[in-house]
This record gives C-alpha cells, sequence and structure tokens, in this order.
C-alpha cells in the first residue's frame, strides 16, 4: 500500500493536482463531494488561491473535479493505510502477541505514519501561501524542502515497514523448521566476506536513498524541464559556472550563495544527474563483487534483481529528461526508485546474521 500511495502522490504532483484541496480535515475531509452545491463549495474555495489564477487559469468545474478526484483520493489511500496497520497493530500489541521490542518498533513505525500525514498537509501549504514565492510572477508550488521531507517520510516508513515484516517472516521460518541448513547459512553468514560485503550494501542502500531525495528537490523546482539532453547539459557536460552558481538565489545576501545547492535548478539537476551516475557505478561494482562471493541463494536473487532494477532506472530517468517529462515516464521513473531502494534493502536483510532461536 506505501508503494501505490508513493507513486499516487508523484502523479497527484505530476498532474498539477496536488493543490486542488485547500482545507485538511482529517477525519470529514474523507468524504467526496457529491452534490452540485458541495462541489461549488470547493470550487469556490479553490479560487480563492493563486493556482487558480496562474496554473489552472480558467478551468471548468468538470476539470476541476479530476484534479480534485487526484488529490482526495491520495489522501484517502492514507487515510485507509492507517486504518490498515494501526488497527491490527494495536490489537496484536493489546493481547500480547508481540514482543516488547516489536511493540516499540510498530509504535515508531504508527508515529512515522501519523507524522506523514502532518508533512503532507504542511507541504501543501506551501504552496497556497502567497508569501512563500520569492516573486509575484513565480508559478505556484509548494516548497520543494517540505516536498523532500514528505517523500523522505514515505521511504523510510516503506523501508521500516519492510525490514520489520522481513524479520517476522525470517524468524517465523527459523522456527518452524522451514529454513533448510539453518547453521550452515548462519556460519557463512558470520564469514569476513560477506560481513564487509554487507557494510558496503548498507552503504550503498543509503546513497540510493539519498539520489531518490535529490529527485525529489528536481521535481520541487521542475528542474527536470531545463536541460533535455543527455549527457550534455547545453554545450558541455556542465552548463557555465555563472548558471551554477548564481548570486540570485542568495537573496542579496552574500553569505547564502549555499542556497545554488538547493534553489538553484540548474544546478539541482546536475546534483541529480552526479548522484544518479555515481549510484549505477557503485551498484554496479557490487553486483560485479557479489558475483564472485558464496552467497545465499536468496541474497544472489536480490544482488540481480538490484543491478537490473538499477540499470531500468537509469534507462527510466534518461528518457524521462530527453522527452520533457512525459507524466508516464516519470511515475514509472518514481515508481522505480522505490522497487530499486527495495531491493538494496533486500539483499541487506539477506545477509544479516541468522538469529538462534
Amino acid at each position: 500500500m506505501v508503494f501505490g500511495i508513493v507513486v499516487w502522490g508523484g502523479l497527484t504532483r505530476l498532474t498539477e493536482s496536488g493543490l486542488s484541496i485547500v482545507e485538511w480535515k482529517p477525519i470529514t475531509g474523507a468524504k467526496l463531494p457529491t452534490s452540485d452545491l458541495e462541489w461549488d463549495v470547493e470550487f469556490e474555495k479553490y479560487k480563492q488561491h493563486p493556482e487558480y489564477h496562474k496554473v489552472h487559469v480558467g478551468i471548468t468545474l468538470e476539470d476541476f473535479q479530476r484534479i480534485y478526484f487526484m488529490e482526495w483520493f491520495h489522501r484517502n489511500i492514507g487515510r485507509l493505510f492507517g486504518i490498515v496497520f494501526l488497527g491490527p497493530a494495536a490489537y496484536f500489541v493489546a493481547k500480547g502477541k508481540v514482543s516488547r521490542r516489536g511493540a516499540a518498533k510498530l509504535g515508531g513505525l504508527g508515529v512515522l505514519l501519523l507524522g506523514q500525514g502532518v508533512m503532507g498537509w504542511y507541504m501543501v501549504r506551501s504552496g497556497l501561501k502567497e508569501g512563500m514565492r520569492e516573486r509575484d510572477d513565480d508559478l505556484p508550488r509548494v516548497s520543494q524542502y517540505r516536498l523532500t521531507s514528505h517523500l523522505a517520510l514515505a521511504y523510510v516508513l516503506y523501508a521500516g515497514l519492510a525490514l520489520y515484516g522481513w524479520n517476522v517472516l525470517r524468524s517465523n521460518r527459523l522456527a518452524r523448521g522451514k529454513l533448510p541448513n539453518p547453521d550452515h547459512l548462519r556460519a557463512l553468514l558470520l564469514s569476513r566476506d560477506i560481513r564487509m560485503f554487507r557494510r558496503k550494501i548498507a552503504a550503498s542502500a543509503l546513497l540510493v536513498g539519498t539520489t531518490c531525495l535529490s529527485g525529489a528537490m528536481v521535481a520541487g523546482l521542475d528542474a527536470g524541464l531545463l536541460y533535455n539532453e543527455f549527457p550534455m547539459m547545453g554545450t558541455g557536460i556542465t552548463p557555465p559556472l555563472s548558471e551554477l552558481w548564481h548570486e540570485f538565489y542568495a537573496r542579496g545576501n552574500p553569505s547564502n550563495m549555499w542556497r545554488n545547492f538547493t534553489e538553484n535548478p540548474t544546478l539541482v539537476q546536475l546534483e541529480h544527474r552526479v548522484l544518479a551516475m555515481t549510484t549505477f557505478f557503485v551498484l554496479s561494482v557490487m553486483w560485479w563483487r557479489g558475483r564472485g562471493l558464496q552467497l545465499p541463494q536468496g541474497s544472489r536473487v536480490a544482488l540481480h534483481a538490484m543491478y537490473a532494477l538499477a540499470t531500468l532506472q537509469v534507462a527510466l530517468g534518461v528518457t524521462t529528461l530527453v522527452n520533457g517529462v512525459p507524466i508516464a515516464n516519470a511515475s514509472a521513473h518514481q515508481a522505480n526508485s522505490v522497487l530499486l531502494l527495495a531491493s538494496a534493502l533486500r539483499l541487506y536483510h539477506t545477509l544479516r546474521p541468522l538469529a538462534r532461536i
């Protein structure tokens, strides 16, 4: 479900639908307007905000209903997941079916889930307020910092759920005797080569996550609409230094030139390119080295999946860029980034030491 929420959230962003609901009503907001009067009320609220006047200029009620549904559905998937996760988790903890350590982990995931909802509205608010834009002629958009924070929480939640779930399944198989040759596997996972390789995979997964978040910065600034060629950026591998490091982004204060790293669309796109290619190189090296190690079967499958997804991610990224960021390509690029992170985490998990039960 978290995967679906992330992908749908990206589509909501790509279709410029995220600012269509201008209020945050965690409970009553779950209801979709049904009557003409209710739709007129929501439409009039939307008209009071800058996006109506600068992005969806003259939008019809029918068009408004389409973008409203995109955001409404995104919020309601989140609500549904909250019920699906928090309800059973509370039940199993209350019945003593979960260890104290497991209950603490579930509690942490619950806090992350609730924080994700709050961060989502905090992000939307930044696109509704006039004062958030640098100039009066700027198009309304959410803060790239808040967008990246929103996505970061989603990735952390996804990773936490995956690792917790894999731990439970592995422990269950071990306890029921469904894990073949556990003593041999335990000794193998404690070997020096596997331990060193596991640390490198953990670092690689962190690098994948960092690259994903730099992609959120690109999306928040619409930086993908610049320099739609690869590997060149204009007439060179990089744009001119004067464009990468411009005093405009210092906002009149020379000590704020660092803002170019997070607010200059040209530099942000270059950062993402460098991170993406560095990540692909690192994962390729990990794949090549992993092939020469005595890995468990599950680890070997995860290793090959990680490399295949990394290759696909580069292909999706390049085709998205050179084609001017079409919605289908961009959505597939984001969806595959989640799968790539999941494959790296899965490989890391299969290499973790096997507990004794």
